[in-house]
């Protein structure tokens, strides 16, 4: 069976006529010829050459600069951890500068210890003076600092414990039902991470006002206690590098600083650095502006837009030779990326290993996507192609995963969900509305009911012990009803209590889709509003675009029952599949968000949710910025529409060039109910403007796998088509098929006859399939 046969080498409204995105092909020289053995410097090359490592032109370039301000622009896929160490090594083995007084600054303990092993491994570079290399995270370097200074307070770095902490200021200051501990945490993060002091944060109005006042109890709280968090490390840190006293002796021990992942730094960071640089100004910063995606935690992409103003003696030098991706995915990632109007121009070129030019589908919507993807996967591994672990599943958003993850988990297929804490269902704002289903099939099921009372307005800890003080008096079958008699609730408390328990009696008997939109009716969206006006206000779009994926979701069962325990068996899946992460060799395909996959490489990529809405997301086509976005946003900043946009473009190029030989885009003709267009960021790339896409009621057509398009294009495309033998599914409410005549490769289709003699069973619904023909494109 061909891997491939649902797949096709153009996104959907894309004439087969246009020609594919692909990178030119990449210069094969290294400095086995480009460093003469005369060079003064050829005896370190010839060594790096005989451990295996040969630069490229511009690599050479970068580590053979000397002294001043240097900005690398590191493609993705370019070598520039490789570029960091082997610069690190010339300084000390040609140009003689001391090992401590280099330091070289990354964002991840991982990234600094892989540094550290690539210095170490260098030929030539003693163990002693690979580990008097300094190399750490920004908050490495700032703790070391305070602590040389005198510094002892404890590191409060618990997410957890600090939300638990300004829960409980709030109760102090009786301002729990204003505010989420996560919004202010991530607004006072922000605040910091512009060198600002929280007594410094703005009283324009009574929100602002009480903000501050649980922000000022969170500082007090913490003083009392000798602790500091992670941005008090890097705000203490940076004040104290404004003291001469403190500043001037580690400028004379840092004669050479090197900056990794430039485009992640933020205010403070930057500050910092220009600081420690400012009086040799042997700076070099490594980082690509077109990835630049992490701005809700306060990158500045003008940081690399902006250097060679800032020191305009600096020297520019661009490492655009990519070693990871096949040309074909690395041109449409380079295409897509270079519509965005504020980044500086580069073009990458490939030397990666050839694989299959990328392939697009568009299902109807998200749930046969997953079933899609899934099987299409399965198949793969099945045929020897990949392995588990060779694969990645990216989506834009946390909820994006909901329909992906079940398929995963019913179909047995290994795999690791990286940062998602809970199940879909679990969730915070999910959880309440579960829990109500679950306490009417089982209206004793205590573990259920904390959930349940704050949409009670109810506190939860005092609520829960009454319930349970109560219950070993006299147990209820509805344990709730004991509330109705609990003197701290007033009258109408009282009464909303028994009209919630006659809901509860009346959910099971519904359909799990009406039962979730009634409560939503009666209490539940008036309950998140009311709950926290700045919350709803900001994350408005956000959260119902969770509350609908629930609702899509509950579509697919008839009764609460059936609803209620397939959510049960997910949340006990995934507990079981943590154990995953921890396994040396676990071969388990990678589930996680493009933000998480920034960094890493897979040789087999599907993205899903190529369409608008999705990627690009909704909220950067409005007017409210994107939930991760928001903690960015300072009174005195601005948020541009434009630079939500190309933020949405770079997330789309990262995700694109973590393939290497294999990229599977899929684009859901429909989210949440709502037609959902082509991502035009794939159309872009192919050069059609997005309003001249046809419209999506050509998605049946592509599903049942041929590429229609519409007007002229259909037009020109029709001599172009053959008949070809096909296998199609028997099932009348599914229209897949399977060509005949298609033989798989490594990772293509050739044109070599293989027919298949004996029905297979359809990839999609598992019906028996029969024989026939159908008119495709001709390749």
């Amino acid at each position: 069976m061909d891997p491939n046969n649902s797949f096709y080498p153009r996104p959907l409204g894309v004439s087969y006529n246009l020609s594919l995105p692909t990178a030119g092909s990449a210069s094969m020289d290294t400095s086995i010829q480009l460093v003469g053995d005369s060079e003064a410097d050829a005896h370190y090359f010839r060594s790096l050459e005989q451990a295996g490592i040969l630069l490229n032109k511009p690599q050479l370039e970068a580590v053979r600069y000397g002294q001043g301000p240097l900005l690398t622009l590191a493609g993705a896929g370019c070598g520039k951890t490789t570029v960091l160490a082997a610069r690190a090594g010339y300084l000390m083995a040609v140009r003689g500068v001391s090992p401590s007084s280099i330091l070289l600054v990354t964002f991840t303990s991982k990234a600094a210890a892989e540094m550290k092993e690539r210095i170490a491994a260098l030929p030539d570079i003693r163990p002693a003076a690979a580990r008097a290399v300094q190399a750490r995270t920004f908050h490495s370097f700032a703790l070391a600092l305070l602590r040389h200074q005198g510094v002892t307070e404890d590191i409060f770095g618990d997410t957890q414990a600090q939300h638990t902490v300004m829960k409980m200021l709030l109760r102090q200051l009786g301002l729990s039902e204003a505010y989420q501990p996560e919004s202010l945490l991530a607004a006072l993060s922000a605040w910091k991470a512009e060198g600002r002091l929280t007594h410094e944060l703005p009283e324009n109005g009574q929100e602002e006002r009480d903000a501050k006042r649980v922000l000022l109890a969170y500082e007090d709280w913490k003083k009392e206690r000798q602790k500091m968090d992670f941005d008090d490390i890097l705000l203490r840190a940076s004040m104290m590098l404004r003291n001469p006293a403190v500043l001037q002796p580690l400028q004379r021990r840092f004669s050479y600083i090197m900056v990794d992942e430039f485009q992640d730094t933020n205010t403070l960071q930057y500050e910092m650095v220009r600081r420690l640089a400012a009086k040799h100004r042997n700076l070099m910063v490594v980082g690509d502006d077109d990835q630049t995606i992490y701005t809700f935690n306060g990158a500045r992409q003008e940081s690399i837009l902006e250097f060679d103003k800032v020191y305009k003696d600096a020297r520019v030098i661009t490492l655009n030779i990519n070693y990871r991706s096949d040309a074909r995915i690395l041109g449409l990632g380079s295409s897509i990326v270079a519509k965005n109007r504020k980044r500086r121009a580069k073009r990458l070129v490939s030397a990666g290993r050839e694989g299959l030019e990328p392939q697009f589908f568009t299902p109807s919507n998200p749930e046969e996507e997953a079933i899609h993807v899934v099987s299409h996967l399965l198949r793969q591994v099945e045929e020897g192609i990949v392995r588990y672990s060779d694969i990645a599943i990216l989506h834009r958003t946390a909820s994006g995963s909901r329909s992906i993850f079940e398929q995963l988990v019913m179909r047995d297929v290994p795999f690791i969900q990286y940062g998602a804490g809970t199940v879909f269902y679990d969730q915070s704002l999910i959880r309440p509305l579960m829990d109500h289903l679950r306490l009417a099939l089982n209206p004793r099921r205590m573990e259920c009911m904390p959930s349940a009372l704050g949409p009670l307005y109810v506190p939860r800890e005092t609520g829960m012990d009454y319930i349970q003080r109560e219950e070993k008096k006299q147990a209820k079958k509805y344990p709730l009803i004991h509330l109705t008699r609990w003197e701290r609730l007033r009258d109408f408390q009282q009464e909303q209590v028994k009209e919630r328990i006659k809901l509860i009696k009346g959910l099971a008997a519904m359909a799990p889709l009406l039962a979730i939109q009634e409560m939503r009716r009666v209490f539940y969206d008036k309950y998140l509003e009311s709950g926290d006006p700045g919350t709803w206000t900001h994350y408005k779009e956000t959260l119902q675009e969770s509350l609908e994926e629930l609702e899509t979701a509950a579509r697919r069962f008839e009764t609460v029952e059936e609803f209620v325990a397939f959510a049960d068996e997910l949340s006990k899946r995934h507990r079981d599949m943590e154990s995953l992460r921890t396994a040396a060799d676990g071969d388990a395909v990678s589930l996680m968000t493009i933000h998480r996959a920034k960094g890493l490489e897979f040789p087999c990529v599907y993205l899903i949710g190529a369409s608008e809405g999705i990627l690009p997301h909704s909220t950067a086509l409005g007017k409210e910025p994107p939930e991760d976005l928001l903690a960015s946003v300072t009174p005195d900043s601005q948020t541009d529409p434009e630079q939500l946009l190309e933020e949405e473009r770079r997330l789309a190029y990262v995700a694109v060039t973590r393939a290497k030989q294999l990229l599977y885009i899929t684009s859901p003709a429909a989210n949440h109910g709502k037609t959902a267009a082509l991502s035009r960021f794939l159309l872009e790339a192919y050069g059609v403007k997005p309003s001249a896409a046809p419209g999506r009621s050509e998605a049946t057509a592509e599903r049942a796998g041929a590429q229609a398009s519409s007007g002229a294009q259909a037009r020109e495309r029709k001599a172009r088509m053959i008949t070809v033998p096909v296998w199609s599914c028997s099932s009348s409410t599914c229209s897949a098929w399977i060509r005949k005549d298609i033989k798989q490769s490594r990772y293509g289709r050739t044109e070599t006859p293989a027919p298949v003699e004996s029905a297979p069973a359809c990839p999609l619904c598992s019906s028996v399939m029969q024989a026939g023909t159908r008119s495709v494109p001709a390749r």
